[in-house]
């Protein structure tokens, strides 16, 4: 039970990061399913509708979260002077004279980082894997430094543990102002390792892949990191940033591109959550858009690989621009995570298809891929176009659309038109790919601009799904308990 403590101290400093006046708000509630909004949402803004607010009295979401104060102006931020204030892990702060302060979060959350980090080495000397147990042990240190780059490493060589647990600071979508700043969070894992087996073969040929993407040879100088590990997980706990709104289905860390550089990424596809997405949502959202004649081509195996090889995909092209830009990510700006994110979604397409027609996967249906991952393009608009992955799936939709990779027939149903489709995907990669390559802010917010939100034909597609009560994403039973635990 060590590491669901820990994961819930994760959870109380992330709703300090986006909603501190948790318990006033619950407070007040009287609607018990009011109140069981409030918490999937982490507060009075709807996550999965634009996070327009649905309660009473409260404007629209603080783009920083509460990671800024709320008035401080972006030029009152550029001129600040404090090279710690574009850092993953500070808060910044407004002082009683009005000035703006650096805070690093071992400070601004020391209470809860020190409870966690005591857990943490409690958890490590139970552990029986040293790969874990060292994990643990710098993972502890880690939360009391800022300084993650030693247990990141330490996690990247944990290979063989049949238990994984993720923990800290992570990923920065909570900050729509500026992408810096890191938001809390935790999943306990737990191995499949059959399936890992399998994606441990994908992974091995990832160099090769790389040099074949459809882009001029400048862009595809960089080797991807063979270190880089691939697993399928089932996830018994979601604490903090990765519980809010949407849930997450495969994780592929560190972020950090020394880590990256040096020993590659892990992945990890969440398997039961994948699972229940495609029962529960996928399906029933095929039933009503994808043509009658093609809806047998919405496959799991389908579905769980469109998953794994977006993650697989976040490792090829390029981190650093080729013309002198510094990395994609410092380039792209506020663009770098809708961009990135549409490279992951575009070229999973492009490896499945590749490595079927080099022979490596064996006997199967091309249009399997491809009509699972436009039925799956529904099922992720739906959670809106505030965040980088709704903006990159509306930027890929219209592409499609333009390039005739679907029709649309009078009732509102889609098909894939096979070779359109391959022309598609292959264009779609390149541009991408050169867009980041060459660190291309104006084009990058161009594509956004003119294609990265929902048009009428597709709302009135949206609604109808609606009309159905089909969920837009699930909410989990979960804790010590649920798996058994005192």
């Amino acid at each position: 039970g060590l590491l669901f403590q820990v994961a819930d101290i994760m959870e109380d400093i992330y709703w300090e990061q986006v909603f501190p006046d948790r318990d006033a708000a619950l407070a007040s509630m009287m609607d018990a399913s009011v109140s069981r909004f409030f918490r999937i949402n982490y507060g009075p803004w709807e996550r999965l509708n634009g996070n327009l607010p649905y309660l009473p009295g409260y404007g629209p979401k603080p783009k920083g979260s509460g990671y800024y104060p709320a008035d401080m102006s972006i030029e009152e931020f550029e001129s600040l002077d404090d090279p710690e204030k574009s850092n993953l892990y500070t808060l910044i702060t407004r002082e009683q004279d009005g000035s703006l302060k650096v805070v690093p979060y071992h400070k601004a959350f020391a209470e809860q980082v020190q409870q966690a980090a005591e857990l943490l080495k409690q958890a490590s000397e139970l552990a029986e894997n040293q790969g874990f147990k060292k994990y643990l042990d710098l993972r502890a240190e880690a939360l009391l430094s800022d300084d993650y780059y030693p247990s990141d490493m330490a996690w990247m060589d944990m290979k063989d543990n049949d238990i994984d647990f993720v923990v800290g600071p992570i990923e920065n979508y909570e900050d729509a102002l500026f992408n810096y700043k890191a938001a809390h969070e935790s999943f306990i894992l737990i191995k499949d390792k059959s399936w890992s087996e399998k994606l441990a073969y994908i992974n091995s040929v990832l160099p090769e892949m790389q040099k074949s993407l459809p882009v001029p040879d400048i862009y595809k100088q960089e080797v991807p990191g063979s270190n880089s590990d691939l697993g399928a997980y089932d996830v018994i706990y979601y604490a903090g940033d990765c519980n809010a709104g949407s849930k997450t289905i495969a994780i592929n860390l560190p972020n950090d591109e020394r880590v990256q550089g040096s020993k590659g990424s892990r992945k990890l596809q969440l398997k039961n959550a994948i699972r229940y997405k495609f029962e529960e949502i996928l399906l029933p959202i095929s039933n009503v858009l994808i043509a009658e004649e093609q809806r047998e081509h919405v496959t799991f195996d389908a579905f769980f690989e469109n998953v794994m090889y977006h993650e697989v995909a976040h490792g090829l092209g390029l981190n650093q621009t080729i013309n002198g830009k510094g990395t994609v990510r410092s380039a792209l700006k506020e663009q770098y995570s809708t961009l990135e994110e549409g490279k992951a979604d575009i070229l999973s397409l492009f490896l499945i298809t590749r490595m079927y027609e080099e022979g490596m996967l064996g006997e199967r249906d091309l249009m399997d891929t491809y009509v699972t991952f436009m039925a799956s393009i529904f099922r992720s608009i739906r959670f809106g176009v505030a965040s980088s992955h709704g903006k990159a799936n509306m930027v890929r939709f219209y592409y499609f659309q333009e390039m005739g990779a679907f029709s649309r027939d009078l009732n509102g149903r889609y098909s894939i038109n096979f070779e359109a489709m391959q022309l598609a995907m292959n264009e779609l990669s390149l541009l991408i790919l050169t867009t980041q390559g060459d660190g291309d802010y104006d084009l990058a917010k161009q594509l956004v601009e003119e294609k990265g939100f929902i048009r009428e034909e597709l709302q009135s597609d949206l609604e109808r799904l609606k009309v159905l009560n089909i969920p837009v994403d699930i909410v989990f039973k979960q804790g010590p308990e649920v798996v058994g635990l005192p």
